[in-house]
């Protein structure tokens, strides 16, 4: 039986991986890089910054360096965005319906905390929200199911309890992986470029608690 509905954050509550790549473009200008759009598509949605700052520099990012450079990303990142926080349509609605069903709910984001605070704050979802778990708060990155399995363990579920609604091929990859039903969102990928999902939305207009319920009866 579903308890609890569990968001990723990038292209899920918000459409920010255009502004993304615009935080990432003036990052990498400032190194003479200039990655196309279609390499961002294949590079960096839906990926962590330790895999997206190696693809594109060319080298293994990792420990120290890894931390200030991405705080550089993200901080450009957060300076764009902050005036342009604005849900997919009809994500609020929906997520009070949620609430109102009793439905624990739940972020589970590849980015850093920072970027949650940012984006939760200012849709003031922290006061519904059970379980917020950022890059911070795991030790592997998705597709490894272990933000899943630690929101789940948040929430005090078991994971077959739970619905994951994610946009990229990495995150789809980890809720199936911690074995939670998910709803594939549209927002940056096709059907075909994702793994298969069980319900696909392109927004959260007409979409209705019972279609999760359904999923798990």
């Amino acid at each position: 039986m579903l308890k609890a509905v569990i968001f990723d954050m990038d292209g899920v509550i918000c459409h920010t991986n255009p502004f993304h790549s615009i935080a990432f473009q003036r990052f990498f200008a400032k190194r003479n890089l200039n990655p196309t759009e279609a390499e961002y598509a294949e590079h960096m949605y839906g990926k962590n910054n330790g895999y997206i700052l190696s693809h594109f520099l060319g080298r293994k990012i990792e420990g120290e360096e890894l931390l200030e450079l991405e705080f550089e990303k993200e901080s450009l990142f957060r300076e764009i965005y902050q005036e342009q926080v604005v849900p997919i349509s009809g994500f609020l609605d929906f997520f009070y319906a949620l609430k109102q069903a009793g439905l624990k709910t739940g972020v589970a984001t590849s980015a850093p905390f920072a970027n949650l605070e940012l984006i939760a704050g200012k849709l003031n979802l922290f006061p519904h929200l059970e379980s917020a778990l950022a890059s911070e708060q795991v030790a592997k990155h998705k597709p490894d199911p272990e933000v899943y399995l630690k929101t789940a363990a948040n929430l005090s579920l078991d994971p077959s309890q739970c619905v994951v609604f994610e946009d990229s091929f990495s995150g789809v990859s980890a809720a199936k992986n911690a074995k939670m039903k998910v709803v594939g969102v549209l927002s940056s990928h096709t059907v075909e470029e994702l793994p298969p999902c069980d319900l696909y939305i392109e927004n959260y207009e007409n979409l209705e608690v019972e279609n999760l319920l359904s999923l798990l009866e």
